[in-house]
This record gives structure tokens, sequence and C-alpha cells, in this order.
């Protein structure tokens, strides 16, 4: 996919999840999350930078960390995840964190601007995601510190044929090369490649758990990266589709909910 075309079905299509997201993602990529943060090594008074920050949720705990005299800016492609991430923040009286719409690959911010890049789960979306890690040690300090979370390997990840399952009723692929930067240690070799050093990586196996089979299909259709692709399909083909979905999940079916097998790789490196 041009890469240009890649951008803006991102940025639509998390416009359209937008307000979905937080219901159908929050817990299950906590695991995730807190294995990134605890990585990065916070501490009070140094500045932060989250990218592909969608509605604040790494960004806005990564906020209590660093108080005192702490600040951290949000970016995301996506307006709506950036307003949304405004209002929680403005509802917690949370004054030391700030967001601004931005591409992931080329920031604005001058060279040695951050003290620590955090990135969580948001590299498989970016057209060059080597090009955003290289921005990530640029304007980090030295001394600094960048950690990115990454969906790993497709074969340990069970909800992975939601991308064919769309692809075969649009007219290009919705997340190309999605699951590879999680393969074999293809994000370690990219910080390496960017200059990174004391590299560090986790894996974590987790399970998504849902309730219904609804709910697993809000997540995957609705609240996630193929929100903007789903939103133009017609009933018809909405239902096909979600049919689809849950026969692929048919194995992760346990009694009355779905729980399904993910795996997630993180990464730390040292400017």
């Amino acid at each position: 996919m041009d890469a240009k075309l890649q951008r803006r079905v991102q940025r639509y299509g998390w416009d359209k999840a937008a307000s979905h997201y937080e219901r159908s993602w929050q817990s299950q990529l906590e695991p995730a999350q807190s294995a990134l943060l605890e990585l990065a090594g916070l501490k009070p008074g140094i500045e932060v930078l989250d990218v592909a920050c969608g509605t604040g949720l790494v960004a806005l705990k990564a906020a209590a960390l660093i108080v005192p005299g702490g600040r951290i800016v949000g970016t995301d492609i996506s307006e709506q995840m950036i307003l949304a991430a405004r209002d929680v923040a403005a509802g917690r009286g949370i004054a030391n964190a700030q967001f601004e719409r931005m591409e992931a690959e080329q920031s604005t911010f001058g060279d040695n601007s951050f003290d620590v890049v955090l990135c969580a789960l948001g590299l498989m979306y970016v057209p060059d995601p080597e090009k955003a890690i290289r921005d990530f040690h640029r304007v980090l300090r030295p001394g600094g510190r960048t950690v990115c979370a990454v969906w790993g390997q497709r074969g340990k990840c069970g909800w992975a044929e939601i991308f064919p399952i769309v692809d075969a009723r649009v007219q290009s692929e919705v997340c190309p090369m999605f699951f590879r930067l999680g393969t074999a240690q293809n994000l370690q070799h990219a910080f390496s490649a960017a200059g990174f050093g004391d590299i560090v990586e986790r894996r974590l196996e987790t399970r998504l758990e849902y309730a219904t089979g609804d709910e697993a299909c809000d997540a995957a259709f609705v609240g996630g990266p193929v929100a903007l692709a789903y939103s133009h399909f017609s009933p018809d083909t909405k239902s096909e589709a979600r049919k689809e979905y849950l026969e692929s999940l048919r194995a992760y079916l346990i009694s009355d909910h779905y729980s399904i097998p993910g795996e997630f790789v993180v990464v730390a490196g040292a400017k």
C-alpha cells in the first residue's frame, strides 16, 4: 500500500474507532502497557514522549509517575484519539500531560528533547516503523531510554484472521506487514540499526477475554484498526464478516465466553 494512503487509512480508521477503543481493548492491552512502563523506569521530573498514544491509556499512567516536575507529551495520527485523551486528562485534573496530533515517523520535536520515549502497540500501523524508531532515537537525550511494544508473531495471535477477512472485502490491505516487527527478533534489530544499545526484549503470552461473540466482534471490527473499512460495509457484508470471524475463533470459545490467545513483544533500548 502507498505510504500516504496507509496513513490516511490509519488516521480516519482510528478516528472511527476512538469512541469504542477503551471499552474493547483497555483490559486486553494492560499486560503490554504495564511491561512497557516497568521497562521505562519513569521517575519524577523527567520529560516523556508517548507516540501513538491513542486515548492516553499509557500517557496518563506515566503522568502520575513523573510528578513532581515531569511532563509527558502524547502524539497520535488520529484527531479523535487526541481529543479523547485531552478530555480524560482535563476531567481527571492531570496538568502535566499534553496531547498533539502528529505522525510517528517524523515528529516536529527538536533533537535531544525527551528523557524517555514510549510507543505502546502503535508501530504495527506505521508505513515505515524503522524510520519512526530512528526518530525516537533522534528526539531522545543521551542516556535516555525508548520502550516499544508490538503484537507478537501471527501464529500466537488467535484473532489474526480479522485481516484476511476484511482484506477479502476491500480493494487493498488494511494493515500490511502487521506482524513483521513481532516476528523473530525484528524489533530488536530495528532498535540496534537505529543506534540504541543495552537492548532488552520481553515476550508476553496473554489471553484476550470477551464475554460474548458480539464483544469479540466489536473489538475487532469497531474498536480497532479495521474500523474504517468495516464502516463502509453493507449490513449483509458486516453480518457475513462477523460470522466468518467468529468461526475463526471457535477453538477459543470456552463455555459461553471467548479466551483468545495473543502475544506481545516489548523492547527497550538506551541512547
